[in-house]
Formats: structure tokens, sequence, C-alpha cells
């Protein structure tokens, strides 16, 4: 029972602690990945690197197992989003150290970056998050089904303007979607752009259409995200 507070209850103070503490080496453990990455590291500092990969894996194993111990359905724990999540943490460690081909931990290791996760846990505004996300859920699905079909529209129209004038960057349907990706988000790399006039006239109409693209699921989720707030 006292082990069961400690691990899930954070009214407690020895609870808020242990929370503090995963935390903590949460972060550790991200700006460690982050500074692996720097170039023409010293064989002193790579050292320093592996020496607190293995205790953050260390502290992430305890507390994996003492979730399992303390879950009232432990199968149903190692299954869920957040079993999942902490197992993920832990996980390259062991394969990378298991004597597996090297390039293949090279992929494996790439997973550490799902320790970010770890902080759903911890976090109430990503609960909230959630819960707006789940309130709105079918006016998402039918946006991204209305996207896709302007996505499509769009990939067709320009396609028929510019094959002409430009056959290597729009050289198909299939070609065309990356200006239409990069013209709906508003982005415009800049790298595949109409020449000619109708052209230009239809990416302006679906520029116009990409503004309201950016702009729809930003006013669905504020207004749930609202909603959650007052409840």
């Amino acid at each position: 029972m006292i082990l069961k507070q400690l691990v899930e209850d954070t009214d407690t103070r020895a609870g808020r602690i242990f929370d503090w503490t995963v935390q903590g080496f949460i972060v550790v453990s991200l700006i460690s990945f982050c500074v692996e990455t720097l170039p023409n590291l010293s064989p002193d500092t790579r050292l320093w690197l592996y020496v607190i990969e293995v205790v953050t894996v260390a502290i992430f194993t305890l507390e994996y197992c003492l979730r399992i111990l303390v879950a009232d359905n432990r199968l149903r724990f190692i299954f869920s989003f957040y079993g999942l999540v902490d197992l993920l943490a832990i996980l390259p460690f062991y394969i990378s150290h298991g004597g597996i081909d090297l390039r293949a931990i090279r992929i494996v290791r790439l997973f550490r970056v799902f320790r970010v996760l770890k902080f759903v846990r911890y976090t109430d505004a990503l609960d909230r998050l959630k819960r707006a996300f789940s309130d709105i859920k079918e006016e998402l699905v039918l946006f991204v089904i209305g996207t896709a079909i302007v996505l499509f529209i769009s990939s067709v129209g320009i396609y028929y303007f510019e094959r002409d004038a430009q056959p290597e960057q729009f050289a198909s349907v299939f070609h065309s979607m990356w200006w239409s990706i990069v013209t709906l988000t508003t982005v415009g790399y800049g790298d595949c752009y109409p020449v000619t006039v109708g052209g230009k006239i239809f990416t302006a109409v679906i520029l116009i259409v990409g503004l309201g693209i950016v702009a729809v699921p930003t006013g669905l989720l504020a207004s749930a995200l609202t909603k959650v707030d007052k409840d």
C-alpha cells in the first residue's frame, strides 16, 4: 500500500518527490541524447554520456517494474499507452547491448526520443488536450477527409495548368501533390511554382483555401480547450 502511494499518489510529499525525480531524469536523458549528436566529442565526454545513459535507464527500469508491481491489472498496464511508453524508454538500451548488428543499433537508439512521451503522465495540460481532441474527433475526421479532397483537386488542377510549361516539375498528378501540400499549408518552399497565367490564378485560389485549412482545426481545438477548462 505504501509503495502504491509512492508510485501513483502525487498528493503525498513522497509521491511528489518520486515524480519530480523521474521527470528530472527524463530531462537529463533527453539532453544527453542531444549532446551525443555533437561532432568530435572527446572520449571522456562520451564516457560520461554513457554513464548518464546507464543511470537513467536504471532509474526508468526501476520505475517501470514498480508500476507493474503496484498496478491493479498488471497485464492491462503493460499494454496500456503509459506502459508501452515506459517500455520504449528503456528497450533501446537493452537491445543495443544485445549483440545485434551495429547498423540496426543506430535505428533502435533513435527510439530513445520516445522518452519525451513520459512527460505525458505528469502533465495535466496534456490530459486536457487529449479530452479536447476526443470532443472534436468527429469534426477532425470530416476536416481530414475534406482536406484530402481539396489536396487531390488542387493536384489535378495544377497538373493540367502547368504540365506543358513545366513537364519535369508537374510530370503527373503524383508529382503535383508536393506543390499542393506546400501550397495548402501556406509553406511555399519555392522549389515548385506555377509560371502560366492560369496556374498563377489557380494558385491564388488554393492559397486562400489553404488559409482556411490552417485556421479551421485551430479554431476547433481552441473552442474544445475552452470547453474542457470550463468543465
